[in-house]
C-alpha cells in the first residue's frame, strides 16, 4: 500500500484483530489503485499536484476497503450495498477528465 496503512484500516473498520493483515493489505491496495482509476490520475501526479494524497482520497479508499471485507462475495443472502453516495463525492473533485 502507499498511502493506507493497516492500522488506519482497523481503526477505520472497527477490526481489533491481526488473523486477517494479508487480506486486508489485498484490498487496501485494491482501494488505492481504484481510487487512483476513478480519478484518471498516477500516484505521482497526484503528488505533484497536491503534495500529498488528499484527504478525501484517503476516506474514498478506506472505503472501499471496508465495503470489499464486508462484502466478499457478490452473492449473498443479505442485501448488497453499492459503495455509497459519499465515495463519489470525495472523488469527484480529483478527476481528470483529459
Amino acid at each position: 500500500m502507499e498511502w493506507l496503512t493497516l492500522d488506519w484500516i482497523k481503526k477505520h473498520s472497527r477490526i481489533d484483530f491481526c488473523c486477517e493483515d494479508e487480506i486486508l493489505e489485498m484490498y487496501g491496495e485494491d482501494a488505492e489503485q481504484t481510487v487512483l482509476n476513478v480519478c484518471n490520475r498516477t500516484m505521482e501526479d497526484i503528488i505533484e499536484q497536491y503534495g500529498k494524497v488528499p484527504r478525501p482520497l484517503y476516506v474514498a479508499a478506506l472505503m472501499l476497503v471496508e465495503t470489499s471485507y464486508i462484502q466478499r462475495t457478490p452473492i449473498s443472502q443479505q442485501g448488497m450495498y453499492s459503495v455509497p453516495y459519499t465515495f463519489d463525492m470525495k472523488v469527484k473533485p480529483y478527476m481528470k477528465l483529459t
